[in-house]
């Protein structure tokens, strides 16, 4: 279905997901349409002509999207804080809710302070006027876009939550026994969307990976599974499906209930049925790395800057 004609109706269930790209979701909730880390630029990368670039098309244009009640920026790196897009986005005069010290990045970019509300883990927001309250929580990750600036802002896990749903967006995590505590404190989720994508076994403590996200799923007390952080930019060393072929091999086995959709395509946890493995017949050679890409298989400290 045409995203745009299903955005024209309010889902039957109250809540509905569109993945469109890595870590970007307009999740339709009691009414609202919320925005995570929005990213519509060509590269991850602070260089218009060097970096990893994006191997398939964003399936809707920025200028096409919905009116949108507000956005949500876990970090500030590049595949999750993207210059381009928060310039046109600040013309809608939309409000933020980000990560404490990530306000700043916006702000200089044409968003107006007063939407621009920023958290600590565990402190909540709730959107003036709804229902609908958004609560920064722990993940293990870092933050940084140059040489002098790493961990200068917070990183955060986000949950939504309206009268009737609650969603958990992971934003950017390694495996870590906070997941439990945020259950007990914010769950049960209806929807949950885990990084799984960009990983290599160096990296445990800063991404999931297909396996580390089953355990967290877990640990969250379960939920559809809508994974994210992966089909977009080539960021590891591993091929661009590789996330995808593992979870529907562990899903099953895990009890998963895995929601993996096309791009574009929206859909409703509560009504999601089985895993069409489009990814299979997608023409692309982003199957590696391009050759600009920075070496993903070094440590993040190593690195020329951090993109992930």
């Amino acid at each position: 279905m045409n995203p745009l004609e299903a955005w024209a109706r309010p889902p039957a269930s109250g809540l509905r997901a569109t993945w469109l790209g890595h870590s970007t979701v307009l999740i339709e909730i009691d009414g609202l349409r919320v925005l995570t880390d929005p990213v519509w630029g060509p590269r991850a990368s602070p260089s218009r002509l060097a970096g990893p670039k994006r191997f398939q098309p964003v399936p809707v244009p920025l200028r096409a999207m919905p009116p949108v009640d507000l956005v949500l920026v876990s970090h500030d790196h590049y595949d999750h804080l993207d210059y381009p897009t928060i310039r046109e986005l600040a013309k809608r005069d939309v409000p933020f809710v980000t990560s404490l010290g990530v306000g700043a990045h916006l702000e200089a970019w044409g968003v107006r302070p007063e939407r621009i509300v920023e958290l600590d883990w565990w402190e909540s927001h709730q959107l003036p006027n709804t229902g609908l309250t958004v609560t920064a929580a722990p993940s293990q990750h870092f933050s940084g876009r140059g040489l002098h600036d790493r961990n200068a802002t917070l990183w955060s896990s986000l949950v939504i939550r309206s009268q009737r749903h609650a969603v958990f967006f992971s934003g950017d995590t390694g495996l870590t026994t906070e997941y439990q505590t945020i259950r007990e404190r914010l769950g049960p989720f209806d929807l949950v969307m885990l990084e799984v994508g960009a990983f290599h076994p160096a990296w445990g403590d800063i991404h999931l990976g297909p396996e580390n996200a089953l355990k967290a799923l877990a640990l969250l007390g379960g939920g559809a599974f809508l994974p994210v952080h992966w089909g977009t930019f080539s960021l590891a060393m591993h091929a661009w499906d590789q996330p995808a072929e593992a979870l529907l091999e562990l899903g099953p086995k895990a009890g998963a209930r895995l929601v993996m959709p096309r791009l574009g395509e929206p859909v409703e946890p509560a009504h999601a049925e089985g895993v069409e493995p489009w990814w299979r017949v997608v023409d692309t050679t982003a199957r590696k790395p391009e050759p600009d890409t920075p070496a993903a298989i070094t440590l993040p400290k190593a690195m020329p800057w951090p993109i992930d």
